[in-house]
């Protein structure tokens, strides 16, 4: 028969765990508390015993009922912050602020693709179709930290703009743009990208998909149907110019960027390029091809320049825009969706002299001007420096992220190669194509089946190529960077083994 003494040392020991959740600390692997209650967490959140507006125990208080450290539960609300799900609101304390989508069984068989997703992208919206599936861990390309996005700064923006606003700013306004968002455009360029400019050059857009497909129909009322892109290149961004009815045709790139004599060899009459961080490789458009690249254009070629993440540069100098060498010859196309968020839907175009009327009147046309309410607030933004602010924070955060990658993917997918790390917000990994062995879709099948998400180098390319992964590291946490990268390992070495 127990002794009173042992019966309150058992209770005790049976008594380490809370009631909320019903966590038991036993449970906990050795050395992974953090992971492991980051996990419980998330779990909840997911499967809605925690809805949004919940509010988690202070940190203090779990980790005397756990008996752990602060320092465990506070590093796992943090991981759930940098992904969005939970946030701090003052004396509300930490309160869970967004839910993510289910992501797939993974008890199902870890080599089952998803049916018909990666085979070969010649479909529409095959990549809007990766976008919308559910999956645990997204490493897509393209995609800023919409976590750190400055909700803070964008509310006491946006108030000051209401309190501000006359009768006249909630009408439909001018279809170049807001003149306050204008002006500050051209501020935001000539600052970060060389870019000297007036505003009523400035054309507001949503975004470069727009800025695309205005200058496509522009292109097409001239007579010119064939558009030279980059190869690899932006899979979305060539089935925009052919939705707009051109012929893509293919240009390499090389460690130099667009090979221009291959350029002009084509007899295309325009071409859309990356010139400050080349998508998906990462290479910057040196100085010989560049004054090529010009020379071209001054002969009566069309650029289009995609400036699509220049601000976002780690290990290297910036680089400036091709629009800052010649205005007359280059069509400028950049946004917010890289610097902010994508569902912003802003961006801005500049053109040559010759074409700005008309592409001002195609804006009117196609749908009267972007929206002016969301013009002033990011105006407000710009003006007052805290999109200067928000940049420097993300890139503090995407660095760290990218270094986590750097290391997960030399410790997890030997015989890989890097490119492009030393800016934008994805790298680009190869596989040496005589001992690969295997499509790069079929992996990307094989790490989808894990619940990750990434892109197919072979999306990209138009030519023959090794095998790759176009890998984005700036959305999600470093924790789930690592064990993505791991999983794709794990998938990696099956397809290897000839499975």
């Amino acid at each position: 028969m127990s002794t009173p003494a042992a019966d309150t040392s058992a209770d005790r020991a049976r008594a380490v765990g809370s009631d909320f959740l019903q966590l038991d600390i036993g449970h906990a692997p050795p050395g992974g508390r953090t992971a492991w209650l980051a996990d419980r967490l998330r779990s909840a959140i997911a499967d809605g015993r925690l809805p949004v507006g919940t509010r988690l125990p202070a940190s203090r208080v779990l980790a005397e009922e756990l008996r752990v450290t602060r320092g465990v539960v506070t590093e796992a609300y943090r991981r759930l912050a940098e992904s969005g799900q939970i946030a701090g609101r003052g004396r509300l304390g930490t309160v869970v602020v967004a839910a993510p989508a289910a992501y797939p069984d993974h008890d199902r068989d870890a080599d089952e693709p998803p049916p018909a997703l990666f085979g070969p992208p010649d479909r529409d919206g095959v990549v809007d179709a990766l976008r919308a599936l559910p999956c645990r861990i997204d490493l897509s390309p393209g995609v800023p930290d919409l976590a750190a996005f400055p909700r803070t700064s964008w509310l006491r923006a946006e108030r000051a703009v209401l309190a501000g606003a006359t009768p006249a700013d909630f009408g439909y306004g001018d279809p170049r743009g807001a003149l306050a968002l204008r002006r500050a455009v051209v501020g935001w360029l000539a600052r970060n990208r060389g870019i000297r400019a007036d505003p009523d050059e400035v054309v507001v857009v949503a975004g470069v998909a727009q800025s695309l497909a205005l200058l496509g129909q522009l292109l097409r009322a001239d007579g010119i149907h064939r558009i030279a892109v980059e190869d690899p290149s932006s899979l979305g961004a060539r089935q925009q110019l052919e939705y707009g009815g051109h012929t893509i045709v293919p240009v390499p790139v090389d460690e130099g960027g667009l090979d221009v004599r291959a350029l002009r060899a084509s007899g295309a009459r325009a071409v859309l390029l990356t010139p400050a961080h080349q998508f998906p490789t990462g290479v910057v458009l040196d100085g010989e091809r560049r004054r090529a690249l010009l020379s071209w254009a001054a002969e009566g070629g069309m650029v289009i320049e995609d400036d699509y993440d220049a601000e976002h540069r780690y290990d290297r100098p910036p680089v400036p825009a091709l629009r800052s060498l010649m205005p007359e010859g280059v069509c400028y196309a950049g946004s917010v969706s890289k610097l902010l968020a994508p569902a912003l839907r802003v961006g801005w175009l500049l053109v040559p002299p010759h074409l700005r009327n008309a592409v001002v009147t195609a804006k009117r046309y196609a749908d009267l001007g972007n929206g002016i309410l969301t013009q002033l607030v990011l105006a407000r933004l710009m003006d007052s420096g805290e999109l200067e602010r928000h940049l420097r924070h993300v890139r503090l955060r995407h660095r760290r992220r990218r270094d986590v990658m750097l290391r997960a993917v030399e410790a997890h997918l030997p015989g890989t190669r890097v490119h492009g790390a030393a800016a934008g917000l994805h790298l680009m990994v190869t596989f040496e194509a005589r001992g690969a062995g295997f499509h790069d879709t079929d992996l990307a099948a094989a790490a989808l089946a894990r619940g990750v998400k990434v892109h197919p180098l072979s999306w990209h390319r138009m030519s023959p190529g090794p095998p790759g992964l176009v890998l984005g590291y700036a959305a999600g946490p470093a924790h789930e960077i690592d064990e993505g990268i791991t999983l794709i390992g794990e998938a990696l070495r099956r397809l290897r083994r000839g499975r």
